[in-house]
């Protein structure tokens, strides 16, 4: 478990004086009025899709693949205001690591905390599932600010943004877990700890199964979600960070305790958690990360679905 880690010294380094002006210039940047902010994040969305062509074009495809009752207008429609949320994105990682907790309360409300305190009134851990929303950064830290809990990430190769992200993360959270360590997310879910935990990536074909997701019938989908619940004995909870039209600031959504889990059989577990996914992105579609190869894993012998 990793915590609000040291500075080290070693990431003075010349090779990550890039990295840390970078961080530099958006820390200036979120200092602005946040309708300021609002207004760069769409221009800077809207910019990207000149550069980005290959992530638009992911992002269709996805769409297409998910939504093939829709038509190639809509389809493109929800593409460019996804790639605005893509600039929003950035600037909201900002706020979540760089705002303080005042600015933070002061752009955001959150419905639905009682289900969290219903479930740990149980004596249970609690499995917060938060997709890969482009609000995320800023989902969690305004969760967080509320109800502490354990955040679940990869370890970034670079270190600088690696040691970044942590400090960022765990301003208002308690630690930080590596995703390969089960056993570390066991131990916290008996302890009753809160468990932010995304399962909604294709992460290879190692502990996944095939379910349908959309209308992908095989999908690479983690048994991850199925061996936390089962093992950890925890109570499930979806949540979804809302960011309002016109620059009004920020909604977060935590959905009632999920019913009727199935714990006998991984697959249907895992389909049962696409089905809970599903539903939290339909409730923000424009603002989820389309432009991520979601069907990358394929049964043995199947073509990719992006040729």
């Amino acid at each position: 478990m990793i915590q609000a880690p040291p500075f080290d010294r070693s990431l003075l380094h010349p090779r990550y004086w890039l990295t840390w002006c970078g961080f530099a210039l958006l820390y200036l940047l979120v200092l602005l009025p946040y309708p300021i902010i609002y207004r760069l994040g769409i221009f800077l969305g809207r910019l990207s899709m000149r550069f980005l062509r290959h992530r638009v074009q992911i992002a269709q495809r996805n769409l297409e693949l998910c939504f093939p009752q829709m038509s190639r207008a809509e389809r493109d429609q929800l593409v460019a205001k996804n790639f605005t949320s893509v600039g929003l994105g950035l600037f909201e990682t900002g706020m979540a690591w760089f705002w303080p907790d005042w600015r933070i309360k002061r752009w955001s409300r959150i419905s639905g905390l009682e289900h969290i305190q219903r479930a740990r009134e149980q004596g249970q851990g609690v499995l917060l599932i938060g997709l890969h929303f482009l609000t995320l950064e800023l989902g969690a830290r305004i969760i967080g600010i509320n109800t502490p809990g354990i955040g679940v990430y990869r370890p970034h190769d670079n270190k600088a943004i690696d040691w970044m992200q942590t400090w960022g993360r765990t301003r208002s959270n308690k630690a930080m877990l590596d995703r390969k360590d089960l056993k570390g997310m066991v131990r916290s879910l008996k302890k009753g700890e809160i468990i932010w935990y995304a399962p909604d990536h294709d992460y290879g074909p190692r502990s996944s199964v095939f379910v349908p997701f959309f209308a992908v019938d095989q999908t690479a989908t983690t048994t991850g979600s199925y061996l936390l619940i089962r093992m950890g004995k925890a109570n499930v909870i979806p949540f979804t960070p809302h960011r309002l039209a016109n620059g009004k600031g920020y909604h977060i959504v935590i959905q009632p305790m999920v019913e009727n889990f199935p714990l006998d059989n991984e697959i249907e577990a895992a389909a049962f958690m696409n089905k809970v996914v599903e539903k939290e992105i339909t409730s923000a579609s424009d603002q989820y990360m389309w432009l991520h190869r979601r069907f990358k894993t394929r049964p043995e012998g199947q073509p990719s679905l992006y040729n």
